[in-house]
């Protein structure tokens, strides 16, 4: 090919020396010499094509570090996602250099998802999401205002009232937004993500006469530096993993562990699908008086809150195991005590086919209300006739299946419990809450990429110390967009 070339540039600059000169060249001869200049534009690039070609073939290739060995690192499903713009090698510690990283082509091109800001990615995500709720109460009246008109709140079903009532909300309130980001740094990704929703923000007196405006409410915003995790997340202590599918916000609340709040992570592979996290994590003890069922923030921690966790990911499943250790401390004008809270949670997903699966959790501990379905009971009992911290024994457990009836079409049919056992000794209020069970059942159509559309039927009951139960009938209809 460049043989050929080069005889047509011979050729067209023969031809050209013989052009004439002569400023009365007739027509046809200038068409000609337009004709054989363009020829030789054409050669020249042909000439210049032919020189990159052979100079990107000579040129030695980069040199790139081997791969670590390291494990995957265990990654949270809700950050998975939108943590990702910027993707490396699984497991990876900081200063590794990942292979993909050492070809300048490949660190400079446009990402796939997300925009370019200088060297950093970032992404923008989250949903709009309507619910449509309609509930009734067999023994009262739900409170003006109250989130558990909004979402599954087992200790916000009244009880006592001596009627029933119903009531009807729509609401866009559960809508979020996120961002995140990725930057390399010394061979690796520094990754941070912000979220923030309306959901638990309290609604101004009159919210829903016209405007119905809500205020953001913080989620999570945390910096992740190799296996490091520094800022607000979910608690090391819960899997969200497991969580089932459902129109409400949480679904089976009093059977799981649900928290996020400040921390210190660090996730070490131990091999192939198995990982153990280490946090410490921020404490707040929540205690009640015998008398008083409400719950009282103590604000007087000293000790973080411990917590280690297993994750194993076998080929039949995916599992974790989670303990936590916290000191719990109540200081008023110089008058205290403390004592020892624990717990220990199982769950797991076990995929039951291609669309099928089956998830649990099982809780129990002393002196973790706080953990359990949004602080259903206190910690401890602490004041009046409870002269010292008297922890309070907790149990909470769900299952749910999910049946996938078609890729499109899908249902989620769960089961929650939770019980606690208050000290031996303390006389404590029959209004304080004693156990919590129910379930739902849903079907879900999703029409596209990120659209879901379902319904879902809840039966809940409130149990108290007393013996008086309430119970929550609820239908609710719930349209989402996520992106």
């Amino acid at each position: 090919m460049a043989f050929k070339t080069r005889l047509a540039l011979t050729a067209l600059l023969a031809g050209t020396a013989l052009v004439p000169s002569m400023a009365q060249a007739q027509t046809a001869r200038e068409i000609e010499l337009e004709t054989r200049l363009k020829m030789l534009e054409a050669a020249v690039q042909d000439l210049r094509g032919e020189l990159n070609a052979a100079r990107a073939t000579s040129a030695p290739a980069p040199i790139a570090s081997a791969p670590t060995s390291a494990s995957p690192m265990t990654t949270n499903p809700m950050t998975a996602s939108s943590m990702s713009a910027a993707p490396e090698s699984p497991g990876r510690s900081p200063g590794a250099t990942n292979v993909a990283q050492a070809r300048p082509v490949a660190a400079n091109s446009a990402p796939t998802d997300g925009f370019r800001v200088g060297n950093t990615t970032v992404k923008l995500g989250g949903f709009v999401r309507l619910n449509v709720i309609a509930s009734r109460y067999n023994d009262g009246e739900a409170a003006v205002g109250g989130l558990g008109k909004e979402f599954f709140l087992p200790q916000q079903i009244p009880v006592g009232g001596g009627f029933s009532s119903q009531d009807l909300l729509l609401s866009a309130r559960q809508t979020r937004l996120l961002f995140s980001t990725a930057t390399p740094m010394n061979g690796t990704d520094i990754k941070t993500l912000v979220e923030f929703d309306f959901a638990l923000a309290t609604a101004p007196v009159g919210a829903q006469r016209a405007t119905n405006p809500y205020t953001p409410t913080f989620r999570r915003g945390f910096i992740e530096y190799g296996n490091l995790l520094v800022g607000q997340e979910w608690s090391t202590f819960q899997n969200i993993a497991v969580l089932p599918e459902t129109t409400d916000f949480v679904g089976p609340l009093d059977g799981t562990v649900f928290n996020r709040q400040a921390l210190v992570r660090y996730s070490i592979p131990l091999r192939a699908g198995l990982t153990l996290q280490i946090a410490a994590e921020n404490p707040e003890t929540e205690t009640a008086l015998p008398a008083n069922a409400a719950l009282v923030d103590t604000d007087d921690d000293r000790l973080p809150d411990v917590v280690a966790r297993v994750n194993w990911k076998p080929t039949f499943g995916d599992f974790a195991l989670a303990g936590i250790a916290r000191e719990l401390r109540t200081d008023t004008l110089g008058s205290g005590d403390t004592a020892f809270g624990w717990g220990v949670s199982g769950s797991g997903k076990i995929p039951i086919g291609k669309r099928h699966d089956l998830r649990f959790m099982a809780t129990y501990g002393q002196g973790i209300g706080r953990y359990l379905g949004l602080g259903y009971v206190p910690d401890a009992i602490y004041g009046g006739t409870a002269t010292q911290l008297e922890r309070i024994d907790n149990f909470a457990g769900f299952a749910a299946l999910r049946i996938g009836w078609t890729d499109a079409i899908h249902s989620t049919v769960m089961g929650s419990y939770q019980s606690a056992n208050y000290p031996a000794g303390v006389i404590v209020t029959g209004l304080a809450n004693a156990k919590s069970y129910g379930g739902a059942a849903n079907l879900f159509w999703s029409p596209g990429k990120g659209f879901d559309i379902g319904m879902e039927y809840r039966h809940a009951v409130r149990e108290l110390v007393s013996g008086d139960t309430g119970a929550l009938d609820r239908l609710e209809f719930a349209f989402k967009y996520g992106f």
